[in-house]
């Protein structure tokens, strides 16, 4: 891979880590600020459903925070856009789509077959 595509990957996986560090502490705000108490049992299961929601999303973004400093680990240590498996550059049309794989295609679509047969 060149190094202008190495650094365009980089800027990219910077922009959504900061991204998603904003939305956490967003959401950390939010939750701190405390939830006024409801009368009403409905309006208090409706917002607790809401909040689980949403942690279980902040949860989602959260390993993918980890995944996204890991691929910039990569980036710099020069294993960035290699197959863990097989050891094969990875499309980077593959990269473009999720940037912070760390198998290329075929073996991806290999383990999820013994994944999905149990072998």
């Amino acid at each position: 891979m060149n190094p202008e595509t190495v650094e365009y990957f980089r800027d990219l996986l910077q922009s959504k880590l900061e991204a998603l560090i904003g939305e956490a502490r967003h959401t950390v705000s939010d939750l701190s600020e405390g939830e006024e108490p409801y009368a009403d049992p409905t309006d208090r299961a409706t917002a607790e459903a809401d909040r689980n929601f949403v942690l279980r999303i902040r949860d989602r973004e959260r390993r993918l925070i980890q995944k996204i400093q890991e691929a910039l680990e990569r980036i710099e240590n020069g294993t960035y856009g290699y197959c863990d498996t097989c050891g094969e550059e990875i499309d980077e049309r593959r990269l473009a789509a999720r940037p912070v794989t760390t198998q290329c295609i075929d073996c991806k679509t290999e383990a999820e077959l013994r994944e999905k047969t149990g072998s």
